[in-house]
């Protein structure tokens, strides 16, 4: 049996992981054996996730007492539930999927990405393909960088043909 204190550490801890990341995964890794278990934490370490396989009633006190919207999650509080927390919104998705090339496991229950839930596991390929924040900026500079490509070509090719007209122009007064 768990302490009071100990179960207050918990949701504590977790209410902190949910303000420190931006996205989290609810997973179900029931059934993996210890040597796939490892092999998925090791993956997560390597991509910045933070995997945290958690009781469910201590996950709900935890949403309870923190700053979001978190109560479509509730009904899916059953059964083996693990916790993907990570600042890149796709990164467990691509995860997942890469490790069930090999595994049954894990499955997605949920996910809270850019303040939006995502329910089921059929929204895992529409998670791998969103786009994180960082593609997403490189994205709009490459866009806002192709009209300024144009617009300078434009001014070098045509740097000649003002030169050359602006000397017309003096000549002619010059005359």
């Amino acid at each position: 049996m768990m302490k009071r204190e100990d179960k207050n550490t918990i949701i504590n801890g977790l209410v902190q992981r949910l303000s420190e990341y931006k996205h989290f995964y609810l997973t179900d890794i029931g059934n993996l054996n210890a040597k796939d278990t490892s092999d998925l934490r090791r993956k997560c370490h390597e991509q910045q996730i933070k995997l945290v396989v958690v009781k469910n009633k201590l996950l709900k006190k935890a949403f309870e007492q923190a700053q979001g919207k978190y109560d479509e999650l509730y009904p899916l509080l059953k059964e083996a539930t693990s916790v993907m927390f990570t600042n890149t919104g796709n990164a467990p998705a691509r995860l997942i999927k890469e490790f069930r090339k090999d595994h049954s496991k894990p499955l997605l229950k949920a996910a809270y990405v850019e303040e939006s839930v995502y329910l089921g596991d059929e929204q895992l390929d529409a998670l791998s393909n969103l786009k994180s924040r960082e593609e997403l900026i490189a994205d709009i500079v490459l866009l806002l960088q192709s009209p300024m490509r144009n617009v300078l070509g434009a001014l070098q090719s045509s740097g000649n043909t003002i030169t050359g007209i602006l000397k017309t122009l003096e000549e002619k007064n010059n005359s």
